[in-house]
């Protein structure tokens, strides 16, 4: 019997094991964990959540000199993904202040996520910071014009639109509209802001995030 109730432990850490092996991001959000624990970021700094347009924004920091910024960007994620991470990379940090940039990958993930979807999951993780961080400022980025994306582009801006509505009506939030300076004259994307993926952004691109993402950044 006793045998038999090792198994069961045994084999109940092996599936919990390999179950969390198998959760998207685990082994990024792992990292976090692991820099936590070696130096936790001050809290009340503010904290940049989202997917890799924030990710590969490595040195955010040297273009917010005077903010303490915590980047929390982990590749390819989705509002769920976000949603699903926050008690690991969100409330712990008691920031005064997130910034999320999501919602790209959501419409590139499925024909069948539209922009009332997105506002939706939005939604959801506003109310979920909130809930845990009353007091703590929310922004949301613009989802962005991508080249490599273009097709998806009358869903992005009806997404923004929604949340940017859904925002105004919000105590202590903001909307950061990066979408239209990323356009050409023709209301394209503008591909000098890119790197050759057409996906993600060159120095260029952060430069004119940074003009734009900067005033609505809490002061000390």
């Amino acid at each position: 019997m006793i045998n038999k109730l090792k198994l069961l432990v045994v084999l109940f850490f092996v599936v919990g094991f390999v179950k969390a092996q198998n959760t998207p991001f685990y082994s990024e959000i792992q990292h976090f964990r692991t820099e936590d624990s070696i130096h936790f970021p001050p809290k009340h700094a503010i904290l940049f959540l989202g997917s890799s347009s924030f990710r590969k924004w490595e040195d955010v920091q040297k273009y917010f000199p005077g903010y303490t910024i915590i980047n929390r960007g982990f590749g390819g994620s989705t509002i769920p993904d976000a949603i699903r991470y926050a008690k690991e990379i969100v409330f712990p940090y008691q920031p005064k202040q997130v910034v999320i940039y999501e919602g790209d990958n959501d419409l590139a993930s499925s024909d069948e996520i539209t922009a009332d979807s997105v506002l939706n999951r939005f939604e959801k993780l506003f109310t979920l910071i909130r809930k845990h961080l009353p007091n703590t400022s929310i922004a949301f980025v613009s989802i962005k014009p991508s080249p490599s994306r273009e097709k998806l582009m009358p869903e992005m801006e009806q997404a923004n639109s929604l949340i940017k509505n859904f925002l105004k009506h919000q105590k202590n939030a903001a909307f950061i509209d990066v979408y239209h300076s990323m356009l050409n004259k023709d209301g394209t994307p503008d591909k000098s802001l890119f790197i050759e993926d057409e996906l993600h952004m060159n120095a260029k691109g952060y430069h004119i995030w940074q003009r734009i993402i900067q005033p609505y950044l809490l002061k000390k």
